[in-house]
Protein backbone atom coordinates (compact mmCIF):
# COMPACT_ATOMS: atom_id res chain seq x y z
CA UNK A 1 0.00 0.00 0.00
CA UNK A 2 0.91 3.74 -0.78
CA UNK A 3 2.60 5.69 2.45
CA UNK A 4 0.42 8.55 3.93
CA UNK A 5 -0.63 11.32 1.42
CA UNK A 6 0.02 14.99 1.82
CA UNK A 7 -3.56 16.95 1.97
CA UNK A 8 -1.98 18.45 -1.48
CA UNK A 9 -1.83 14.85 -2.98
CA UNK A 10 -5.09 13.73 -1.57
CA UNK A 11 -6.86 17.00 -3.64
CA UNK A 12 -4.59 15.95 -6.62
CA UNK A 13 -6.34 12.37 -6.81
CA UNK A 14 -9.50 14.23 -6.27
CA UNK A 15 -8.73 16.81 -9.61
CA UNK A 16 -6.79 14.03 -11.51
CA UNK A 17 -9.79 11.40 -11.31
CA UNK A 18 -12.60 12.47 -12.35
CA UNK A 19 -14.82 10.75 -15.31
CA UNK A 20 -15.47 12.10 -18.83
CA UNK A 21 -19.47 10.61 -18.54
CA UNK A 22 -20.20 8.30 -15.34
CA UNK A 23 -24.18 6.26 -15.93
CA UNK A 24 -25.52 2.96 -14.41
CA UNK A 25 -22.80 1.08 -16.64
CA UNK A 26 -19.93 2.76 -14.77
CA UNK A 27 -21.05 2.53 -11.67
CA UNK A 28 -21.63 -1.33 -12.16
CA UNK A 29 -17.73 -1.83 -13.89
CA UNK A 30 -16.42 0.25 -11.29
CA UNK A 31 -17.98 -1.93 -8.58
CA UNK A 32 -17.11 -5.12 -10.28
CA UNK A 33 -13.27 -4.19 -10.56
CA UNK A 34 -13.44 -3.50 -6.59
CA UNK A 35 -14.97 -6.73 -5.78
CA UNK A 36 -12.59 -8.40 -8.14
CA UNK A 37 -9.85 -6.67 -6.25
CA UNK A 38 -11.40 -7.32 -2.72
CA UNK A 39 -11.75 -11.02 -3.79
CA UNK A 40 -7.93 -11.19 -5.50
CA UNK A 41 -6.45 -9.90 -1.97
CA UNK A 42 -8.85 -11.73 -0.16
CA UNK A 43 -10.08 -8.42 1.36
CA UNK A 44 -13.10 -8.52 3.74
CA UNK A 45 -14.85 -5.59 2.42
CA UNK A 46 -18.11 -3.97 1.70
CA UNK A 47 -18.28 -1.91 -1.63
CA UNK A 48 -20.96 0.90 -2.90
CA UNK A 49 -21.01 3.06 -5.77
CA UNK A 50 -23.86 5.57 -5.17
CA UNK A 51 -24.58 8.04 -7.98
CA UNK A 52 -27.71 10.47 -8.68
CA UNK A 53 -29.21 9.68 -5.56
CA UNK A 54 -29.12 6.03 -5.51
CA UNK A 55 -27.16 3.35 -4.53
CA UNK A 56 -26.42 1.55 -8.01
CA UNK A 57 -24.01 -1.02 -6.75
CA UNK A 58 -23.43 -2.68 -3.45
CA UNK A 59 -22.02 -5.88 -2.59
CA UNK A 60 -20.76 -7.16 1.04
CA UNK A 61 -17.81 -10.11 1.09
CA UNK A 62 -18.74 -12.99 2.99
CA UNK A 63 -17.26 -11.86 6.15
CA UNK A 64 -18.43 -8.65 6.64
CA UNK A 65 -21.07 -7.31 9.06
CA UNK A 66 -23.69 -5.07 9.48
CA UNK A 67 -21.08 -2.58 10.97
CA UNK A 68 -19.43 -1.86 7.07
CA UNK A 69 -22.85 -0.68 6.22
CA UNK A 70 -23.31 1.80 9.00
CA UNK A 71 -19.51 3.23 7.69
CA UNK A 72 -20.30 3.41 4.19
CA UNK A 73 -23.18 5.86 5.29
CA UNK A 74 -21.73 7.62 7.52
CA UNK A 75 -18.07 8.05 4.95
CA UNK A 76 -20.17 8.85 2.30
CA UNK A 77 -22.27 11.22 3.75
CA UNK A 78 -19.51 13.45 4.18
CA UNK A 79 -18.33 13.07 0.97
CA UNK A 80 -21.72 14.18 0.22
CA UNK A 81 -21.48 17.22 2.08
CA UNK A 82 -18.15 18.54 1.92
CA UNK A 83 -17.42 17.49 -1.25
CA UNK A 84 -13.50 15.93 -0.88
CA UNK A 85 -13.07 12.20 0.32
CA UNK A 86 -13.41 10.89 3.73
CA UNK A 87 -9.81 10.27 3.88
CA UNK A 88 -8.59 13.87 3.10
CA UNK A 89 -11.48 15.18 5.60
CA UNK A 90 -10.07 13.06 8.17
CA UNK A 91 -6.20 14.27 7.00
CA UNK A 92 -7.76 17.90 6.94
CA UNK A 93 -8.92 17.71 11.00
CA UNK A 94 -5.72 16.03 11.86
CA UNK A 95 -3.73 18.33 10.35
CA UNK A 96 -5.82 21.03 12.62
CA UNK A 97 -5.46 19.12 16.06
CA UNK A 98 -8.92 18.13 15.96
CA UNK A 99 -11.56 15.31 15.78
CA UNK A 100 -13.78 15.62 13.13
CA UNK A 101 -16.63 13.60 14.63
CA UNK A 102 -16.14 15.34 17.69
CA UNK A 103 -17.00 19.20 16.79
CA UNK A 104 -20.16 20.70 17.11
CA UNK A 105 -21.95 20.70 13.68
CA UNK A 106 -21.21 17.00 13.09
CA UNK A 107 -23.35 14.06 14.32
CA UNK A 108 -20.81 10.96 14.31
CA UNK A 109 -23.60 9.06 13.92
CA UNK A 110 -24.43 10.52 10.37
CA UNK A 111 -20.53 11.44 9.57
CA UNK A 112 -17.17 10.13 9.80
CA UNK A 113 -13.58 11.10 8.20
CA UNK A 114 -12.38 7.70 7.72
CA UNK A 115 -10.81 6.91 4.39
CA UNK A 116 -12.47 4.74 1.70
CA UNK A 117 -15.41 7.09 0.32
CA UNK A 118 -14.22 9.16 -2.85
CA UNK A 119 -16.25 11.43 -4.64
CA UNK A 120 -17.46 10.84 -7.88
CA UNK A 121 -17.05 13.74 -10.28
CA UNK A 122 -18.05 14.22 -13.88
CA UNK A 123 -15.72 16.55 -15.49
CA UNK A 124 -17.36 20.51 -16.29
CA UNK A 125 -20.35 18.83 -14.55
CA UNK A 126 -19.23 18.03 -10.56
CA UNK A 127 -19.94 15.47 -7.74
CA UNK A 128 -22.50 12.98 -8.90
CA UNK A 129 -21.61 10.09 -6.22
CA UNK A 130 -19.62 8.34 -4.39
CA UNK A 131 -17.50 5.11 -4.36
CA UNK A 132 -16.73 3.87 -0.59
CA UNK A 133 -15.15 0.87 0.70
CA UNK A 134 -15.46 -0.43 4.26
CA UNK A 135 -13.34 -2.71 6.32
CA UNK A 136 -9.65 -2.57 5.71
CA UNK A 137 -7.29 -0.13 7.66
CA UNK A 138 -8.63 3.49 6.51
CA UNK A 139 -5.39 4.13 3.56
CA UNK A 140 -5.58 0.73 2.44
CA UNK A 141 -9.94 1.23 1.97
CA UNK A 142 -9.14 4.74 0.10
CA UNK A 143 -6.00 3.33 -1.66
CA UNK A 144 -8.49 0.41 -2.92
CA UNK A 145 -10.66 3.11 -4.33
CA UNK A 146 -7.86 5.09 -5.96
CA UNK A 147 -6.50 2.52 -7.86
CA UNK A 148 -9.83 1.00 -9.31
CA UNK A 149 -11.08 4.59 -10.53
CA UNK A 150 -7.41 5.31 -11.52
CA UNK A 151 -7.74 1.58 -13.71
CA UNK A 152 -10.91 2.42 -15.45
CA UNK A 153 -10.86 6.17 -15.99
CA UNK A 154 -7.35 5.47 -17.70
Amino acid sequence: MSAQYSLPDLLGQESELQFVFFNNQTAWQLGCQLKKTAEDNNALVAIEVYAFNQTLFSYAMSGTQLDNQIWIKRKRQTVLRFGHSSYYIGQYNKAKNREFEQQAHINADDYCAHGGAFPIRIKKCGLVGVVTVSGLPQLQDHQMVIDAMTNLIK
